[in-house]
């Protein structure tokens, strides 16, 4: 299938490993002109190099952190200076937050700006030139499964798919689509490193709650991303979609 993503520009935040950098890769591997963000340089050094490797143009790498307060909206109006408008954004930036003082104002604070207000600051930023063009395609990364431990990225990416919501609306009659994928369990650092740290406790977890028997991989997510992002998908718009191997909804 033709995605309609050559010469694209397609921002993606929090691409230097994981569902992000499988994304960016497939995206400059279907044309996109491709800009990868991370919190530094340095974890995004052999992006550019798995891209070439794809068939990929060079990537625009720049770093965020975008834990900092203002600097998404920084790193936004950065990219419409020095590239260009954007067709495309994915907004794949974040992390899990299991709270351990669940009355920690900072945690929260630090958790909602990484999950939810660094994508609506680009998004808010973006949104308006992609309308503007008649063609424009946002993607959120949310998350699949529900906790019933405290963990701040769960409210933070509730906020995010309900922005997405009403971006949708807002946006659908001038070209632009804003959906979600809601990934479960894929093998990436922060879920084989800290969430999961050992086989015993991988195999637990997916004999509760997780149908297909495994866990994810990152290419199986930012192959829905892609297509969301796509000029087939162009009447898809307002939706959520999970990539979880029919995980139940709460995780024990």
């Amino acid at each position: 299938m033709d995605l309609h993503l050559r010469d694209r520009t397609c921002l993606v935040t929090g691409a230097s490993s994981g569902i992000g950098r499988a994304t960016a890769v497939l995206l400059a591997a279907e044309g996109g002109r491709v800009v990868a963000t991370a919190r530094t340089q340095a974890a995004l050094a052999s992006l550019a190099e798995e891209i070439a490797a794809a068939g990929g143009a060079p990537p625009v790498l720049l770093a965020a952190d975008f834990a900092r307060e203002g600097a998404a909206g920084r790193l936004a109006r950065q990219v419409l200076d020095q590239v260009g408008p954007v067709d495309v954004l994915v907004n794949n930036a974040g992390g899990s937050r299991p709270m351990t003082a669940p009355d920690d104002p900072a945690a929260w604070e630090e958790a909602f700006r990484l999950n939810f207000v660094s994508a609506r600051e680009i998004g808010e930023i973006l949104a308006p030139p992609m309308a503007a063009r008649g063609w424009g395609r946002i993607v959120n990364v949310t998350g699949a499964i529900l906790a019933k431990a405290f963990n701040a990225a769960g409210p933070a990416k509730a906020a995010l798919e309900s922005w997405s919501k009403a971006a949708a609306a807002t946006y659908a009659a001038r070209g632009v689509t804003v959906n979600c994928v809601a990934p479960g369990r894929i093998n990436t650092v922060q879920i084989l490193e800290r969430l999961h740290p050992t086989e015993d406790s991988r195999q637990a977890f997916i004999d509760r709650n997780i149908p297909a028997g495994r866990f994810g991989e990152p290419g199986e997510a930012a192959a829905l991303i892609a297509f969301l992002a796509s000029g087939p998908a162009g009447y898809v718009t307002g939706t959520t979609i999970p990539v979880d191997g029919g995980a139940l909804r709460f995780a024990f």
